[in-house]
């Protein structure tokens, strides 16, 4: 651990040393040297590009300066990252995010006081170009498919409407408090304050994800905060562009705000269809790679990555582009690569996004050490209060109401915690540095970072006791068995025929839809044939060894105390006794076989039961379930096949056959009314001559 940290501090000089670093503009002038040394230039002295005489040793830091700092950043913030694994029970009590913005502040002060100008900062464009897609592209990859679109309506309607809600009650709440304050604040717009509204409305899924995953709520919460979080930035994007659009122009109309709605279905809508577009050519190109499997890995991240950066050059949501083409391209390129690609795919994705990651919350740190802040004490404490106000309120309406649509309802401490999860990240801060210059940017920027130090800190580190104290239901730690998910596929086709049959197209009948067009044509045309498994039992258990490999879920923890000591000689002895006789008397126990056609007579109760007497034929045979008998002669029993009369119908079970003669005592009893008696000296035995005397069989029917 010493020697991390020694490491640590070691690459830490080394950057400030590189960041500090200043090399001499130009050489100095020499004069009287021979002409062959050099071309003199116009006013007679030697060019400064030829060298004086031959150097040993030299340096040319300008030549490497942006990778080498990039990879000290990358070595600095991962092994910052490294030691919070290995500080003991500091993770348990304080989530990595936090950590590794104060190792961000640290550096960012030392940097400041070596410098004695602000550090380097997290431009926006590095954030949205090259650090967000790939953490958007491996939560897109590694969603849960099923749970998402279980809850993909109460999913858009907290990131749809609950959005819309929190932009414009946080906008216009702190219009009125500038109109409050006046002389200070007086000079901010309303198309200001809802510019405001709109960026520090992001829930930020890389600060959600950072926090959740290390507190292991259930399924059903985890995926609810998380794709609000995660479509709550594509639709926070688009209203920032929209407000910074109506700022650009002179005045704002109806006719402006009706355009503006319907920019925003425009840029949801095609940031979809462009994610769809490449998600389908990306599996299409895999079903090819067979023969340079090295190769298919890096179709998933390029086209990945072109997805979004084609929806960005068209202006639209890139965010939805990312998790739509990862979402749609998953199961047909893992059909289609080996093993070994589909690792390679897991284990990138997953480096790459925990790197974007760590960089981002440590640039968060640095960032913060600026001289353009601005305080305003009303401002930043309405700002602070108004963002958990009005999202506790939209939790709380907007949860009332799906929950009346909904099967399984959001519960009160479910949304506590949705509420409370509105955690603020880099996505706010990125977006607070594009507004265009005006007297109050500087106090926006303070406040922004205000906003995400209190939510990943207070909020990020007391989510956690809060979930205990609640008893929150926490989610299962062992992966699912087969037999699981085959009783959930099997409920699944249950509920979407009992839909189909009463005519109601819920989402298990879409699904199963959907089901049957992916089997028939998409399956047949994005995977190769020979990968295509014959059963869905058998992708079922393909699936599950994916996940085991990787590790989506933490095994469950090992009890020390449940590897007990070995058995003595004399204990294994006795309880090969104990065995070896309980096997004995199973073995000795007749139990006759159980069939769920017919139920086993008890052989020592004798009771009479009163016969359905019935004429047959001589040769007739009766063939039923388990007993075949031969009614001639002499009573046999003889055991046959389960062939069914076909004088039965389907509702009528024969129980038993028993040939009886009949009693000619007249003390017999009256014959009951389901008793029919057939003379033998009747016209119907006399049809048959061959039919024996006194013969009966009994016959019951039941529906």
């Amino acid at each position: 651990m010493v020697a991390l940290w020694t490491l640590w501090l070691f690459l830490s000089a080394s950057l400030l040393v590189c960041l500090g670093l200043t090399l001499p503009q130009e050489l100095p002038q020499t004069h009287n040297l021979p002409p062959s040394l050099g071309s003199n230039s116009s006013d007679g002295s030697l060019s400064v590009d030829m060298p004086m005489a031959l150097r040993v040793f030299s340096v040319d830091y300008h030549h490497v300066q942006a990778p080498f700092e990039i990879v000290l950043w990358i070595m600095l913030a991962s092994l910052a990252k490294l030691g919070f694994h290995w500080s003991g029970r500091v993770p348990a009590v304080v989530p990595e995010s936090c950590l590794l913005i104060m190792v961000g502040l640290l550096v960012g002060g030392v940097i400041y006081g070596v410098r004695h100008s602000a550090p380097p900062t997290l431009s926006a464009d590095a954030f949205f170009l090259f650090l967000l897609p790939p953490i958007v592209l491996d939560a897109g990859y590694f969603l849960p498919g099923r749970l998402f679109f279980e809850n993909l309506g109460t999913i858009l309607w907290y990131a749809v409407l609950g959005t819309l809600w929190n932009v414009l009650g946080i906008g216009l709440s702190l219009y009125g408090v500038c109109l409050l304050v006046g002389s200070s604040l007086g000079d901010v717009s309303l198309l200001h304050c809802l510019l405001f509204g709109s960026l520090i409305a992001a829930v930020d899924p890389v600060a959600v994800l950072s926090v959740f995953q290390e507190i292991h709520v259930n399924e059903q919460l985890h995926i609810l905060v998380f794709g609000e979080s995660l479509l709550n930035d594509a639709v926070t994007v688009v209203l920032y562009k929209l407000f910074e659009s109506f700022l650009r122009l002179p005045s704002v109309s109806g006719l402006d705000v009706l355009l503006g709605g319907c920019r925003v279905v425009v840029v949801g809508l095609g940031g979809l269809c462009v994610g769809l577009f490449f998600g389908l050519v990306a599996a299409l190109t895999s079903r090819f790679t067979s023969r340079a499997q090295v190769i298919a890995p890096l179709f998933v991240f390029l086209y990945s990555y072109l997805s979004y950066l084609t929806s960005e050059m068209l202006h639209l949501s890139g965010i939805m582009a990312i998790v739509t083409c990862a979402v749609t391209m998953k199961q047909y390129v893992e059909a289609n690569v080996s093993e070994h690609s589909n690792i390679t795919i897991q284990y990138f994705l997953k480096m790459w996004s925990s790197v974007s990651e760590t960089l981002i919350f440590i640039f968060l740190g640095v960032s913060t050490i600026q001289d353009i802040h601005m305080w305003s004490w009303p401002f930043v404490c309405s700002t602070l209060l108004l963002c958990l106000v009005w999202r506790a309120t939209g939790v709380l309406l907007l949860t009332a109401v799906v929950n009346k649509l909904r099967r399984n309802a959001v519960t009160f401490r479910d949304q506590f915690i949705i509420a409370y999860g509105g955690l603020r990240g880099a996505i706010c801060f990125s977006l607070v540095f594009l507004i265009d210059d005006f007297p109050k940017k500087r106090l926006f920027i303070t406040t922004t970072i205000v906003v995400i130090l209190f939510t990943v800190f207070v909020q990020g580190m007391t989510i956690k006791p809060l979930v205990e104290l609640l008893d929150v239901k926490r989610k299962k730690r062992a992966l699912p068995t087969v037999s699981e998910e085959i009783h959930s596929r099997l409920i699944d086709h249950l509920l979407a025929g009992i839909e189909d049959v009463v005519g109601y197209w819920g989402q298990h009948y879409w699904k199963d839809k959907f089901e049957q067009f992916n089997k028939k044509y998409l399956r047949r045309f994005l995977i190769r044939e020979h990968h295509q498994a014959p059963s869905s039992i058998l992708r079922v258990y393909q699936e599950l060894e994916r996940r085991e490999q990787r590790g989506d879920e933490e095994a469950p923890p090992v009890d020390p105390r449940s590897h007990g000591r070995p058995l003595l000689p004399e204990e294994m002895d006795s309880i090969r006794r104990i065995l070896s006789r309980n096997l004995q008397n199973f073995n000795n126990k007749q139990t006759p076989a159980y069939s769920r056609h017919t139920l086993h007579q008890d052989n020592t109760v004798n009771t009479p039961r009163w016969p359905l007497h019935r004429h047959q034929s001589f040769g007739e045979r009766y063939t039923y379930n388990t007993i075949t008998y031969w009614p001639q002669g002499e009573d046999r029993e003889i055991s046959g096949s389960h062939r069914v009369r076909t004088g039965l119908s389907r509702s009528h079970t024969v129980c038993s056959i028993s040939p009886r003669p009949v009693p000619e005592d007249s003390s017999v009893p009256a014959v009951s009314p389901w008793t029919v008696t057939v003379d033998p000296k009747s016209s119907d035995a006399k049809e048959d001559p061959t039919t024996p005397q006194h013969q009966t069989t009994q016959l019951c029917f039941g529906e």
